[in-house]
């Protein structure tokens, strides 16, 4: 079992995921997400496959769920700490009209949890 100590950190980390999916605020996305993470999802029953660079491209191209007053919906659903720098987290959040099921694999890097891959999952 990992440190419990690991748990704060851990959830911060998950809330600058939140903050960045709401306000789609550039200068925070490469503080969650590692360069070389990949997202994995189906849309449209399709897999779609992107870089961290290309989602952070599409967050910066679009409007902010923020700037059109989406309302603002996220929840932690579940966290597995794997180890001391490595952990899963499940989360649902809504961005725009779209509320996705997302999970995370986060690592510690260089004393910085950041998201490593994200398979997401459209509900609604």
């Amino acid at each position: 079992m990992a440190d419990i100590a690991t748990l704060p950190a851990l959830v911060a980390a998950v809330e600058l995921y939140f903050d960045t999916m709401f306000d789609s605020d550039i200068g925070r996305f490469d503080r969650v997400f590692a360069p070389t993470a990949q997202l994995h999802g189906l849309r449209d029953q399709k897999l779609r496959v992107l870089t961290a660079a290309e989602y952070r491209h599409l967050l910066a191209d679009n409007p902010s769920p923020k700037s059109k007053g989406a309302p603002r919906r996220q929840e932690i659903l579940l966290i597995d700490v794997a180890s001391p720098s490595q952990a899963v987290v499940k989360v649902r959040v809504r961005i725009d009209l779209i509320l996705y099921t997302d999970y995370l694999c986060f690592h510690l890097i260089d004393g910085q949890w950041m998201v490593t891959a994200k398979s997401f999952h459209i509900e609604l």
